[in-house]
């Protein structure tokens, strides 16, 4: 083994060894996804007629294929059951790739723990190497275990590999886009906004590739989503263009050790730039707010564009569930308006868990400035324990609050648009604000690990994510009543809200009041953690 990468099966056994839980989770939770999903679509179009008829709806909405793709065999339920998942899922993917990539990388190096170990045995390029075997490792844990799910679920042994091995390659591509990233920045801030904001143009190009006639036009082959899509598993299965997302790693990989040979420890390839000559912070509160707030705004613009893509599909739902069981279903719960309804409901829903997702990361960052050092050297300062806490629950539980206004408005918006009916504005942003107490529950346990047991911030991603599996297949999966209403999404009020909602919402605002004091007492009894 080269000198420069000395200590690199180290490294990768430690780095195994720190997300022995994180990993499984990720892992496990594709592949449940994944199953439940081609079980349900089995469920839901159980002929070729109403495949047909729902996949022509899917390529007749621009919206729908801007977000998701088209579906290039109508007849093929593999193709209509993953239509959500060659493209947004997959997105998801890489941003957990680029989150594990860095983490390994510039994070370790920013947190000085590289420094430490580099006092030992350990090569130059051992931590890159580590992070990208972990990183490809994972990439096609998740695409080799999701195929043999897909196939457990019923759906066709070669399609699933197709579609397995293209969330495998795409994850890989966008590791070493991450790679590459780690060097030209110094902080894991930078290198994680760099690596994600590489994801949201290539799934643009993707979009408007894809909604070119007959499509898709040169823009999605520039695209590795795009080129996910275009294996076209269940459809053809092109296998191909796995060899796209493939050259790309050839090519990104050696090219992130050249960079890391051009750079010291600790230092970027791209130099940062200076601040202000004199500091305009007024205390704590203001420094919660700059360190917060450009990942804030990230979050509400997305909330915004996905918002008024959502609302705009009502106009198409009737259109999408053509079978027998699911028209049934549209009479039984009161006709097409009150499938709207339901499918509003739905997705804000969705957008409650997203918001969700946000107020934990939001609070998360209470850890990360303890890691850093940076609270130790605050604290010293007249500042006090409940003070600097606040400044970012606070920020947090209101960032939370006005995601979902914004979602709210933006989904009406959409929706009165599509079937011209402006009552709808208000009633999905009531439908939103009722969303806000659930979501603030997840925010006050986020607080409250923080404040107890820090070393354990990251598990609160596993609770947010066994919620999201209970409220999408709970009931596929035949799960107790009393497990179900363990989440506090269960008891979030759907559209319409009435004013019998009012006891609810108190009841989950009260918990996360009480979760809050819980995450405060901790707080001010423990000592710091490094």
């Amino acid at each position: 083994m080269p000198e420069t990468l000395a200590g690199t099966g180290t490294l990768v056994r430690l780095g195994l060894r720190r997300d022995r839980w994180l990993l499984p989770v990720w892992v496990l939770g594709f592949a449940v996804v994944a199953y439940s999903t081609a079980v349900a679509g089995a469920d839901l179009y159980p002929d070729v007629r109403s495949r047909i008829e729902a996949a022509n709806a899917v390529n007749a909405t621009a919206s729908m294929v801007a977000m998701f793709g088209r579906i290039y065999d109508p007849a093929s339920l593999g193709a209509l059951s993953l239509i959500k998942y060659t493209a947004f899922m997959t997105a998801i993917l890489a941003v957990l790739m680029v989150i594990l990539i860095i983490r390994h990388t510039r994070a370790d190096e920013e947190g000085g723990r590289l420094e430490l170990l580099g006092g030992g045995r350990l090569g130059r390029d051992a931590a890159l190497a580590a992070a990208l075997i972990i990183g490809l490792g994972a990439s096609l844990a998740v695409g080799l275990l999701s195929a043999a799910a897909l196939a457990a679920g019923g759906l066709p042994a070669a399609g699933s590999l197709a579609f397995g091995l293209g969330w495998a390659a795409t994850g890989m591509a966008f590791s070493a886009v991450a790679g590459v990233a780690a060097q030209l920045t110094a902080s894991a801030r930078a290198a994680t906004g760099l690596s994600v904001g590489v994801i949201a143009v290539t799934y643009g190009l993707r979009a408007v590739g894809d909604l070119a006639e007959p499509g898709p036009s040169f823009l999605s082959w520039l695209s590795p989503i795009g080129w996910n899509q275009q294996i076209r598993a269940f459809a053809g299965d092109r296998w191909w263009v796995l060899a796209l997302p493939v050259a790309l790693c050839v090519l990104l990989i050696p090219a992130a050790f050249v960079l890391r040979a051009r750079r010291d420890l600790g230092a970027g390839l791209r130099d940062e730039r200076p601040g202000p000559a004199v500091g305009s912070l007024s205390g704590v509160w203001a420094l919660a707010v700059r360190l917060q707030h450009r990942v804030w705004l990230a979050w509400a613009a997305a909330f915004v564009v996905f918002g008024v893509v959502i609302g705009s599909l009502v106009s198409n739902v009737a259109e999408m569930l053509s079978s027998p069981n699911a028209q049934d279903l549209i009479k039984l719960i009161g006709g097409a308006s009150a499938l709207r309804d339901a499918f509003l409901a739905a997705e804000i829903s969705i957008m409650g868990l997203l918001a969700a997702a946000y107020g934990v990361a939001a609070v998360n960052h209470l850890r990360s400035e303890e890691s850093a050092g940076h609270t130790e050297a605050l604290l010293g300062t007249a500042t006090t324990r409940s003070r600097w806490a606040s400044s970012h629950f606070v920020f947090a539980l209101a960032g939370v609050a006005v995601l979902m206004v914004l979602a709210g408005v933006s989904i009406g918006v959409g929706a009165a648009a599509a079937v011209q009916d402006s009552g709808l504005v208000g009633s999905a942003t009531v439908a939103s604000l009722a969303q806000i107490p659930a979501a603030w529950v997840l925010t006050s346990v986020a607080l409250a690990v923080f404040g107890w047991v820090p070393r354990l911030a990251g598990a609160v991603w596993g609770v947010l994510l066994a919620f999201v599996a209970l409220g999408e297949f709970g009931v596929l999966w035949n799960a107790p009543g009393w497990l179900m209403d363990l989440s506090p999404f269960r008891h979030s009020p759907l559209l319409p809200v009435g004013t019998d909602a009012v006891p609810a919402l108190v009841a989950l605002t009260a918990v996360a009041a009480g979760l809050a004091v819980l995450g405060y007492l901790g707080w001010r009894r423990r000592d710091l953690a490094a």
